[in-house]
């Protein structure tokens, strides 16, 4: 079965009521399936598609349009999410038991390789599994080969048409409802100025242009007539601090002010949102703002926007770490020099002068 579907879309399943699709990851991740559930909404038009996700994702779910209709919380496990402070306790045994009462007629893997994932979508009970498989991974009934260069969306694609859902659109896109309006003029206010985000956070370091630039940045932009937002997680708040302390000129910080869909209705309420390639970038072009994204090379080929009418991705071609200088591209080119690792976090995006942000910025702006 693996060798005949992989060569092509298979043929949609007959009689589908239920399809159970796991993505428990983070935002930005989140947001690269988009396209896939509108695959599978498109090619099953009266199947359920519920989630099997992260509390966040069922709060985000909530009364919100859009190719998901319920979600079913996964419990932490390896290899699929981490527990969410004050999370209660939850079994996995509790939650299969649960899942196989749904009867599913498709569990869909859109998780990553597959080594702890396969086995959880293999328990769920479904008529049929499909998904992604890594070399380490067991296989599901039809698969396809996970391959770490590969843009997520077009990834995750392929992976639905493997039960037949044709793509639809390759853009991600999220609904802004009004209750996330709503909270976002609460929490801001209005403005006498329009509006530009800057988000200087993400939680690997390496993705992190530096907080001085986001500074200049923020300086400029406000002279140019512009409101600075600078968001953050409340994880982030040392780093949007710097920024604040850097711009020089009145900037609102905006750390743990606003819900996930607060957020997204303060970044369709702006003119652009300036970020590293981190979740809210993505969010923020989701719900239709122009963005300007600071990405090292490798995650260019893999989370950049796709179309360039509305998004600029600027690109450090660093590969070599800054601080010891081993190659990092090994880890994924075994035959290449170099061991491909070492343990330092320092920034690989540096290179990225603020000149590029700015002139990226400003004919998005100014267009």
């Amino acid at each position: 079965m693996a060798s005949a579907v992989l060569g092509g879309a298979a043929d949609r399943v007959p009689d589908v009521a239920r399809i159970a699709v796991l993505r428990a990851n983070a935002l930005g991740d989140f947001i690269f399936v988009l396209p896939a559930l509108e695959a599978l909404r498109a090619a099953y038009p009266q199947a359920e598609i519920v989630l099997l996700g992260a509390p966040w994702h069922e709060q985000l779910w909530r009364d919100r349009p859009g190719p998901v209709d319920r979600v079913l919380v996964v419990p932490p496990a390896p290899g699929i999410r981490t527990a969410t402070e004050g999370e209660p306790e939850s079994s996995t045994v509790d939650f299969l038991a649960a899942a196989r009462a749904e009867r599913f007629d498709l569990a869909l893997q859109l998780h990553g390789g597959g080594a702890n994932s396969n086995p959880l979508v293999a328990a769920l009970g479904a008529r049929l599994t499909a998904g992604l498989r890594a070399e380490d991974a067991p296989p599901l009934e039809r698969w396809l080969r996970y391959v770490y260069y590969q843009h997520e969306v077009i990834r995750y694609l392929e992976a639905v048409a493997l039960v037949g859902a044709a793509a639809t659109t390759i853009i991600p896109a999220l609904a802004v409802t009004e209750t996330d309006r709503t909270e976002a003029r609460t929490v801001l206010g209005e403005s006498e100025r329009p509006r530009v985000a800057l988000h200087p956070g993400a939680t690997d370091t390496r993705r992190r242009w530096p907080a001085d630039r986001f500074g200049e940045v923020a300086r400029t932009l406000h002279a140019d007539g512009y409101e600075i937002l600078v968001t953050g997680t409340s994880a982030e708040r040392e780093v949007v601090d710097q920024v604040v302390a850097t711009a020089g000129v009145p900037v609102r910080p905006q750390v743990g002010t606003l819900s996930l869909g607060g957020l997204a209705g303060c970044y369709a309420g702006c003119e652009l949102v300036v970020s590293n390639d981190t979740g809210p970038l993505h969010l923020a072009a989701a719900v239709g703002t122009p963005t300007v994204g600071i990405f090292w090379v490798g995650n260019l080929i893999t989370t950049a926007p796709v179309t360039r009418g509305r998004h600029r991705p600027i690109t450090s071609w660093t590969v070599h770490c800054p601080v010891c200088g081993v190659d990092c591209t090994p880890g994924i080119y075994p035959h290449r020099p170099g061991d491909g690792d070492c343990p330092h976090r320092d920034s690989f995006v540096t290179d990225v002068p603020v000149a590029e942000v700015l002139e990226a910025a400003r004919e998005l702006l100014f267009r």
